[in-house]
This record gives C-alpha cells, sequence and structure tokens, in this order.
C-alpha cells in the first residue's frame, strides 16, 4: 500500500475485521484481493490434508499439514518476488522431491516452537504477513466421508478417486476423531469479527471440515456480523459433480446449524467456452444459481460478476471478489461514522481499479 493515497493507507489499516475460513486454493485465491481491503484479516484453515508433500510432513514431523496455511500466508504476504518464487519453489526428485521450500520452512519452524501454531506466528514476521493465518484446530484429525450407498472411506486425499469409484454423492463428512478442540485463538478471532466469510474452496474438504471443529459454529453464531458463503465457479469432479449453488449452501448447514451465514455469493459473470470444454473432461461444469431455491429461504442470493481466468481454470478474481465483498458489506451492515466513510472510500477506489 506504500505508492498510494494516504486516505486509502488509512482506509486499509482501519478496515472491517475480516475473517476467511476455509482452506485450498479458493481461500489463498480470495485472501489476495481482501489484503487490499484491510488490514484485518485473519485467515482460519483446515488442517485434514493427508495428502502429498503436507501429508508426507504431517505423518514424518507430527504436525498439522502446512500446504494450506503456506498458501495463505503467501497470498497475506508483503514479500520481494525472489522471495515469493523461494517459498513456492518445489523440488524435483531426490530426498525432497514434491515438497515446496514453504513447507519445509515452516516444518523445520514446527521443530523448534513449542507448538504449531506458535510456528505460525513466527512464519508471519518472516514473511510481513498482512494479518494472521492460523489452524482452526492443531489436534491430529482426518476427514472421513460417507456415501448416500453407506460406503466409507478414511482419508481426504482418498476421497476423490473412492467417491469416483462409488458413483453417487456424499452423504456426510466428519473428522475423525470427532469434535476437536479448536485453537482459543480462533475462536475469539470469528466472535470478534466484523465480516465473516466462508469459502470458497473445496465445500467438503476446504470448507465444512472447519465446522466440524468443537466451537466454531457457535463462535460464528455468536458473532456480531455479516455472515456470507462464497460459492465455487465450478463444480468439483471427485467431490460436488451436479452440485447447484443451493445445493452448496443445503450442504454447509446440514453439516453446521440453520442461521449460520446470511447471504450466498455468487458468479454471474460467463466463463468461456474453451475453459468450459476442459472442465467437461474432468466432469466438471459450471455451478447452476438456481434463483428459485433461494426464494423465501433464510440464505439470501446475490449475484455478481467474479469470473477470472488463472492457468486455463476457472477462478475468482481476486480483486472483483474484494470489491463485491465489501460492496455487501457497506449495503448490508455499514460501520458508523468515520470507519463507514473509510469503507466508501475504499471502495470507490477499488472500484475505480477493476
Amino acid at each position: 500500500m506504500t505508492n498510494t493515497p494516504g486516505y486509502i493507507r488509512e482506509s486499509h489499516l482501519m478496515g472491517p475485521r475480516i475473517v476467511a475460513i476455509g482452506g485450498g486454493t479458493g481461500l489463498s485465491t480470495m485472501l489476495r484481493g481482501l489484503k487490499e481491503v484491510s488490514a484485518n484479516i485473519t485467515a482460519i484453515v483446515a488442517v485434514s490434508d493427508d495428502g502429498g508433500s503436507s501429508g508426507y510432513l504431517r505423518h514424518d514431523r507430527s504436525m498439522p499439514p502446512p500446504g494450506d496455511i503456506r498458501n495463505c500466508m503467501m497470498a497475506l504476504a508483503n514479500t520481494e518476488p525472489l522471495m515469493e518464487q523461494l517459498m513456492n519453489y518445489r523440488f524435483e526428485g531426490g530426498a525432497f522431491g514434491g515438497h515446496s521450500f514453504g513447507n519445509l520452512l515452516l516444518a523445520a519452524l514446527n521443530d523448534i516452537s513449542p507448538t504449531f501454531d506458535q510456528a505460525v506466528e513466527r512464519m508471519h514476521d518472516v514473511l510481513a504477513v498482512t494479518g494472521r493465518v492460523m489452524p482452526v484446530t492443531t489436534s491430529d484429525v482426518y476427514l472421513e466421508a460417507e456415501f448416500e450407498n453407506g460406503a466409507k472411506v478414511l482419508g481426504e486425499s482418498k476421497i476423490f478417486n473412492f467417491k469416483k469409484a462409488q458413483d453417487c454423492r456424499i452423504r456426510c463428512v466428519r473428522l475423525v476423531p470427532q469434535s476437536p478442540p479448536a485453537l482459543p485463538s480462533a475462536l475469539k478471532a470469528i466472535r470478534e469479527a466484523e465480516y465473516i466469510v466462508l469459502g470458497p474452496g473445496s465445500i467438503y474438504t476446504s470448507v465444512i471440515p472447519n465446522l466440524l471443529v468443537d466451537g466454531v459454529v457457535d463462535a460464528i453464531m455468536d458473532a456480531d456480523a455479516l455472515k456470507v458463503y462464497v460459492c465455487n465457479v465450478m463444480t468439483q469432479e471427485g467431490e460436488s459433480e451436479g452440485y447447484t449453488a443451493h445445493d452448496h449452501v443445503h450442504e454447509l448447514i446440514a453439516h453446521s446449524r440453520e442461521g449460520l451465514f446470511q447471504y450466498c455469493l455468487v458468479n454471474n459473470a460467463p466463463v468461456p467456452p474453451e475453459i468450459l470444454e476442459r472442465y467437461r473432461s474432468e466432469r466438471a461444469e459450471y455451478i447452476e444459481v438456481d434463483e428459485t431455491a433461494f426464494e423465501g429461504g433464510a440464505v439470501e442470493l446475490i449475484a455478481r460478476p467474479l469470473f477470472g481466468k488463472q492457468h486455463n481454470y476457472a477462478r475468482h478474481n481476486p480483486r472483483s471478489l474484494a470489491y463485491e465483498l465489501l460492496r455487501l458489506m457497506v449495503d448490508k451492515k455499514p460501520r458508523d461514522g468515520e470507519l463507514g466513510s473509510l469503507d466508501n472510500c475504499m471502495l470507490s477506489w477499488l472500484e475505480g481499479r477493476l
């Protein structure tokens, strides 16, 4: 923010207390936009991943999986290009093959820190992170999926192939062991938030696992905040094939409680045909915005142009998403006095940069 006008820097420093809950690529993409809106961001990240580099390190080093936390920290970091390249560098071959440098750094910090969450805090200083990133729990948890045919599979990394083999929908997911304790600082951040954002991200493996941690749903319900779910742009092979926007909302509520959030923000911008074709090969498609299913319900549907192409993938545009989230807050739950004026200044400035 060093090259921006003074009133915008002030708006950024005095920005709303935002808590973003999720994991995976969706959450880190959103954070890249939100860090322009406010310096007061807390990202709360799921820790049930057991595949790839993260899965290896959690087993070898007896630590929570570092990958999603690293991605979120990089999204909020204010680093030089070389440092970003270094943190994202992934070794090829040899003993470190498949591991990113950032994952190994976090593993090293975990080894020299009393707890994993303290290791994450120390990494904030290394990367000059705007806001905070924290695991939803430091317990050793795994994700179990139960399917409509009664079959079950344990391990987040196994759900994709298992679902394809069963060829039916997921009925529910649960953590093993169930109801692990939440990180106290995560619950505190949720209760003190002015804005709580769920997603975007894989519905069963990135967003819902956070809601299964003891105390998280209660903290969200208790918070005097505007609460919104950001729906994905596309369905996901091996997880949400055929799901509409309302299906996503239904699954969130089924795994938590009625009234958890008031708004569902969805994309209504067209996705280029060549990207749709690529996703069809993966049995994935544009998420249908089924407006009639929301009529008379407790969750209000908000459709906005949010699409952003990234390496031939359908993603949210980080800045457009941040703008629409701030616009929603200003429209639905504006802050009083000078804080509200600063939010409007930030909103106008962002609009000019879209």
